[in-house]
């Protein structure tokens, strides 16, 4: 008879078919993307439209991904400052980067705060700290996005028909389901009691349609992470200006990845747009397909792309939406994996040095 594996040895088996299972949507969805993006192009033509944007208006937009990413950096720096734990701005920007890289590649960002807390907890950060900042990093990151999306609606109606026409309900559902994650959150944050209540009494009704078997185990995580809520709400309420403070700096992270296509636009030596404009239809794009279950929003953000930006770019709208999604999330895939893979090593390390010490003061 073969051996029955081990509880360890499970969750190991799920984990690693949860990885092959995102890996295979993610280049799925990729290959999707590529072949409607590239399929009937001739492909010589395209080369040579590339070919004409000048690289002194690139580099800066690949420099706006970077503030992108440092962003975060400095939002978990500040908050990892308030718990009294000194950290170095560069790990914070490992954190920062593992996190970008996995919320790339996996649907609905998923895999990204997982991955995040794991190696904070390489660096003795304890893990309800971890959970705590970085669900305000969620909570603050969404929240930018429905300010920008309500502020567009209350203040640039006409901009919307005239820009978006057929495709505006797109803008509109993403709109609605960030305002309801927002609101869920809050609920989850400044209500937990009734929060607690309302996931046990869903928990109860999914056990008794069948569609989950009943283990009191999973009964105790959830209130366990219910209560963590408790945490988030008492942290948000005492460190009023540091929340300010982290909505700022999370809204010019957004604008600086927005200001990617501005730069793009430029480079083309394309004019008769003014930034304002460039700028916020890549703001619709983001608000538009942030909560869709793809990763990265791949394949509708081109496709919302190549209908939105029409007017702008005209002749070079392919070529602008190649280089301007290039450098806006397959450049911030590229750099957060590098850095991810830097996190690997710089962690390993550490790891292995402190079995070393450990093994010298057992002698």
């Amino acid at each position: 008879m073969g051996r029955i594996p081990g509880t360890k040895g499970a969750v190991r088996l799920g984990k690693v078919k949860k990885v092959i299972l995102n890996a295979a949507i993610f280049f799925l969805v990729l290959g999707l993307t590529v072949y409607g993006v590239f399929h009937g192009e001739d492909m010589g033509e395209l080369k040579e439209a590339i070919g004409q944007a000048r690289l002194g208006w690139l580099l800066p937009a690949v420099g706006c991904v970077f503030i992108f990413i440092w962003g975060e950096s400095i939002i978990i720096w500040h908050m990892m400052c308030s718990y009294g734990i000194r950290l170095k701005k560069r790990i914070c920007f490992l954190f920062s980067s593992v996190g970008f890289f996995f919320s790339c590649v996996t649907p609905s960002a998923s895999g990204g705060q997982p991955m995040q807390i794991y190696f904070m907890k390489k660096e003795k950060i304890p893990i309800p700290v971890a959970t705590v900042i970085l669900m305000i990093v969620t909570i603050t990151y969404k929240l930018v996005l429905v300010v920008i999306g309500l502020g567009i609606i209350l203040f640039a109606r006409d901009f919307l028909h005239a820009y978006l026409g057929e495709i505006l309900f797109v803008f509109y559902l993403g709109v609605a389901l960030n305002v309801f994650c927002v609101t869920f959150m809050m609920v989850l944050v400044f209500h937990p009691s009734l929060a607690k209540l309302m996931m046990l009494k869903g928990l109860w009704l999914l056990e008794k349609l069948h569609l989950m078997r009943h283990k009191e185990e999973r009964t105790k995580k959830l209130e366990a992470s219910m209560d963590m809520y408790n945490e988030t709400a008492a942290y948000m309420s005492t460190h009023m200006w540091l929340m300010v403070r982290v909505f700022l700096i999370t809204f010019g992270q957004r604008i600086a990845l927005f200001a990617a296509t501005c730069f793009v636009y430029q480079s083309f030596g394309l004019s008769g747009t003014n930034w304002m404009v460039t700028l916020t239809l890549q703001a619709v794009i983001s608000v538009s397909v942030d909560m869709l279950p793809l990763p990265g929003g791949m394949g509708i953000s081109e496709s919302l792309f190549l209908v939105i930006f029409k007017p702008v770019f005209g002749a070079l709208l392919l070529p602008g939406m190649i280089l301007s999604r290039g450098l806006g999330y397959y450049s911030e895939l590229l750099i957060s994996a590098v850095f991810t893979l830097v996190a690997v090593v710089v962690f390993q390390r550490k790891q292995d040095e402190n079995a070393v010490q450990r093994k010298r003061q057992s002698y």
